[in-house]
């Protein structure tokens, strides 16, 4: 399993999808926010948790199909079916070396990114534990999509759509975490629900996943 995360981790990053591409969309994303609405503080800080949460996701939306892509397309993803490793182990070990790709990066330059749109000092600590805790989940569930649309022609878009209502329960609760961090009040109930969604996908999605990978490979 090791090892298939470190061959992951080295496609992506070679095939393009490395830590720049979502790190690079979240900047630009932090950098035209001020200057679509306008610099004020009072107007950006109300702004900032769910601007910061929707660009993770998207962020992290950006490569989700190449999880699958590459391997479908060199062969692998057949040997991978048929190797002594269990399929569903398979998935787990590419979500996570989507979201150490993509999502811990976030997660560490968020607070940098948190200031460009005046966040609250307050919330900063709390939207690094929202984004460590939501990103996992947004990584587990983009792999179920891509498990999905695998091997399909154009299968981007689709999987976008599929995946995009699925995303809407962690972009609240994470984006409710940050608010309530702001404000001053206890964030202990969306944190509490967003973990659970977290925990749910890890361990329910890479059976799904996998079931629709051996129905793709057929």
């Amino acid at each position: 399993m090791g090892a298939l995360l470190i061959r992951d981790l080295r496609l992506a990053i070679r095939a393009g999808g490395g830590f720049g591409l979502g790190l690079g969309f979240f900047l630009i994303l932090c950098v035209l926010i001020p200057l679509g609405v306008g610099p004020e503080a009072g107007r950006l800080a109300s702004i900032a948790p769910g601007i910061l949460w929707v660009g993770a996701l998207l962020a992290c939306l950006l490569s989700l199909d190449r999880i699958f892509a590459l391997d479908w397309d060199d062969g692998s993803l057949d040997l991978l079916a048929t190797a002594p490793l269990p399929l569903e182990a398979v998935v787990a070990m590419k979500a996570l070396a989507h979201w150490i790709v993509t999502g811990l990066p976030l997660v560490i330059a968020a607070p940098v990114l948190g200031v460009l749109l005046h966040l609250p000092g307050g919330a900063q600590g709390w939207l690094v534990v929202s984004l460590a805790v939501g990103t996992p989940a947004l990584s587990m569930i983009g792999a179920f999509g891509a498990a999905l649309t695998v091997g399909l022609r154009r299968g981007g878009l689709l999987l976008s759509l599929l995946v995009l209502p699925l995303y809407v329960p962690t972009l609240i609760f994470g984006a409710e975490i940050v608010r309530r961090g702001a404000d001053g009040m206890a964030p202990a109930t969306p944190l509490l629900l967003l973990a659970g969604i977290t925990l749910g996908s890890v361990a329910l999605l890479p059976f799904a996943a996998a079931a629709a990978l051996r129905i793709n490979l057929r």
